[in-house]
């Protein structure tokens, strides 16, 4: 092999070393720009009023004499039935429930006789989009007294219960909101590494939840939404 031929080769191997080394380069940069992202939350929320109300209006009656008590509990649920009428509560938005007659005689577990065998529950159920009209009545349940209707309370079984069913429809511009504080601590998170953020890589629909704003105001709810965004990062 002559002089010649052997400096092509070595300018051929240089050459090939360079281009080589320019492609692991570009590779290794490219790997790295992949992996350059920040996966950030962002939440939005908002106080709204319940647009939706659950009122189980429970009264009870006990005695010995069954046919007389139906008689009583009947009178009751149409003197309460009246009162809801009269005071703005449309028909279709009671619901009276059978009653519930319990024999205190047949009861297992009780060793001691009750001085009176009948206990009659009878539950009527206020449901309604109308929530300041039913607030407005369950602050004036008192008025039933003089009516000689004692409401008994509900307790965990049968409580008043205040709902927003229509998040759905602001579901989008809360999902937007979030998202826009999420792309506001992701700026911020690319100034102070030097670099901007430049797509989002992946989202999610983000998690709604609904809760009370405290236990006094259970009829005002607060909505909050919090949804994951990964951005990519440039410099």
């Amino acid at each position: 092999m002559n002089v010649n031929t052997g400096i092509k080769q070595a300018v051929i191997l240089a050459i090939g070393i360079i281009v080589l080394g320019f492609c692991v380069k570009s590779g290794l940069e490219s790997v790295i720009a992949k992996d350059r992202k920040v996966v950030v939350k962002g939440l939005a929320e908002k106080e709204v009023e319940a647009d939706k109300v659950t009122w189980p209006i429970v009264s009870k009656e006990i005695g010995n004499d069954l046919p007389q008590l139906y008689k009583k509990i009947n009178a009751t649920t149409s003197t309460i039935r009246q009162f809801l009428l009269a005071n703005g509560v449309k028909a279709n938005e009671i619901n009276v429930n059978a009653p519930v007659v319990i024999d205190l005689n047949a009861e297992r577990y009780g060793e001691n006789r009750q001085p009176y065998r009948y206990n009659i529950t009878s539950i009527i159920t206020v449901t309604s989009r109308n929530v300041k009209v039913v607030r407005g009545i369950i602050a004036r349940q008192g008025d039933l007294l003089q009516k000689g209707v004692a409401v008994v309370d509900g307790g965990y079984e049968n409580p008043v219960k205040y709902e927003y069913v229509a998040f759905r429809e602001m579901k989008p511009k809360m999902m937007q909101e979030a998202i826009e504080n999420a792309e506001k601590t992701a700026a911020q998170f690319a100034e102070n590494s030097k670099s901007k953020i430049d797509k989002i890589m992946n989202a999610d629909q983000g998690q709604f939840s609904i809760e009370d704003r405290d236990s006094n105001t259970p009829y005002i709810k607060k909505v909050r939404v919090v949804t994951t965004v990964t951005y990519s990062l440039k410099d």
